[in-house]
């Protein structure tokens, strides 16, 4: 699928420069290219999940702008504003280059001289199923709700919206969920992104992560991107940072890109915003674990109608409160949505299974990238005993964190379904908070490393509970009109 073992250039004083393949032909430059072009990346649409939408993106044939001559020119490195208006929303139109889909089935490429000791070498080869990667049981699927369903949350049974509370929740998260032109102007980019660095790594594929697909984006989330280069892991601290500062220096010389900085952290990433639709970008280097954990989120988030609604309301409820921001030593996003996971798996009537513990197989953590989106397709829809309306959930949620939980004696795990105790070890101990990461079992809580920060958390926990269980109102923890997003 992709490359093997790179051993990067620069530790060899090569230098890549955009556009240019060492001791290539031109010849042989644009056969690699028009190859890649005619079969990377142009898979079909995703048919991803039974009862999660899949994606309807319509192929265009390619991303060209018309001179108002007639004549055509390329745009790889300018974008016009063609998406300001509500017209040219809905013409925009792609599903060229799409991220999941199959790799190529040919070529190699290798920009490093011959004779050399190591190189960026590139091998696409044609997808099979190893040992390592069965396929997937087959289950009793049920129809897959088109994209356009996914912000529809209409049909919640009557008893999950009977109170004030539960249809404020209800309310707020219809008000500042993700929309579908919001993901396609985020996908534009990508797909656009993914033909200019191709012009560094031609191999080289863009997948789009995070909220915007795991379902608990807003219509003010950012994108999260992740480049791969390769098919196993790469050194974090060095060659990714290598490979983001060559994509930097690319990027500033696009004109629809802005402020290319680049964030030297455990997982470097490059930060940067669209001019054409608005929207901040992070982009990682082979941080394949983001993929697959955004696609065991999106199985969560449409498994049971109750999850995206209160996952929402509170990343909301936390960013007001200040405690939703890993660089300022709090929580992330992601930790949070594991925790409110864990909570709903964990009530005596449980709201949402143990994906990982009953299709095991739908979640392999070495199943291929390009399988990644098709491994829940099959899992069939969950019917909880639960009754618990939206705002009894919210309630629980905060006394669950305030009052229950054992911050210093527990490890929370979306992957085992319950509260693991922690390791006799000082490394687990020394934390004041660790949730596990669901597939590679790393803390997503490790930023929160200062007790001021952790207390802090915990009391907002606290206060926010007692205050919303007198007044069963949204707005004494969380004053709606100042959330709704304003466009």
């Amino acid at each position: 699928m992709f490359p093997r073992s790179p051993v990067f250039p620069h530790k060899h004083g090569h230098v890549i420069t955009p556009g240019i393949l060492p001791h290539t032909s031109q010849q042989q430059r644009t056969e690699t290219h028009l190859t890649l072009n005619d079969t990377n990346l142009h898979g079909q649409p995703l048919n991803v999940f039974p009862v999660i939408p899949i994606y309807q993106w319509k192929a265009v044939p390619e991303f060209s702008r018309t001179n108002p001559n007639g004549s055509k020119k390329c745009n790889s490195f300018r974008r016009k504003s063609d998406g300001n208006t509500q017209h040219d929303l809905k013409r925009q139109r792609f599903g060229s280059s799409h991220p999941y889909g199959p790799p190529a089935k040919t070529g190699t490429y290798s920009p490093v001289p011959q004779g050399r000791s190591g190189g960026f070498v590139r091998e696409i080869r044609s997808p099979t199923r190893s040992p390592m990667h069965p396929p997937v049981s087959s289950k009793p699927a049920c129809s897959v709700p088109l994209l356009k369903a996914e912000s529809s949350q209409n049909s919640l049974p009557s008893h999950v919206i009977k109170d004030k509370l539960s249809q404020q929740i209800l309310d707020l998260f219809h008000t500042c969920e993700q929309q579908s032109e919001d993901l396609e102007k985020k996908e534009f980019c990508r797909a656009q992104l993914q033909i200019d660095i191709q012009r560094l790594f031609p191999c080289a594929r863009i997948f789009l992560a995070g909220s915007s697909l795991n379902g608990f984006g807003s219509r003010t989330s950012d994108a999260d991107l992740c480049l791969v280069v390769q098919e196993g892991p790469i050194n974090q601290k060095t060659d990714a940072v290598y490979i983001l500062s060559l994509v930097q220096k690319l990027l500033y010389k696009t004109s629809y890109i802005e402020r290319p900085q680049l964030i030297r952290a455990k997982v470097p990433i490059l930060k940067f915003k669209d001019r054409v639709s608005g929207v901040e970008f992070d982009l990682n280097v082979n941080n394949t674990v983001g993929l697959r954990n955004t696609f065991l989120l999106r199985t969560y988030a449409y498994l049971e109608k109750r999850v995206r609604p209160i996952i929402l309301v509170i990343k909301k409820w936390a960013s007001h409160h200040r405690i939703n921001d890993a660089s300022r030593g709090t929580l992330s996003s992601y930790t949070l949505v594991l925790m409110v996971l864990h909570y709903l798996q964990t009530l005596p009537d449980p709201v949402i299974p143990c994906l990982q513990k009953d299709y095991p197989e739908c979640f392999n953590p070495v199943m291929d990238i390009h399988l990644v989106p098709e491994g829940p397709k099959n899992i069939p829809p969950f019917v909880s005993k639960n009754q618990s309306s939206l705002g009894d959930l919210l309630l629980g949620f905060l006394k669950y964190y305030a009052t229950v939980f054992r911050w210093d004696k527990y490890i929370i795990s979306v992957r085992e379904a319950k509260a693991l105790p922690k390791a006799n070890c000082w490394e687990w101990r020394s934390k004041f908070l660790y949730v596990e990461e669901p597939f590679d079992g790393s803390n997503t809580a490790r930023a929160v490393h200062e007790k001021i920060k952790f207390d802090a958390i915990k009391a907002v926990f606290a206060e926010s509970w007692q205050v919303l269980q007198e007044r069963k109102d949204l707005n004494c923890i969380l004053p709606i009109r100042e959330t709704i997003p304003k466009r």
